[in-house]
């Protein structure tokens, strides 16, 4: 088994994941609230 040495792992790949899952996350949010503002002006 290899010997592990911290901080040696590389992450690219991993923060790019996690890049564009906060990305998908605050786009949702966001549109949720315009739909839920939407609907609050022009439903009721």
């Amino acid at each position: 088994m290899a010997e592990y040495k911290h901080g040696e792992m590389d992450i690219k790949e991993h923060v790019e994941t996690f890049d564009g899952f906060v990305k998908f996350v605050v786009t949702s949010v966001v549109l949720i609230v315009c739909l839920l503002v939407f609907m609050a002006i022009f439903v009721a």
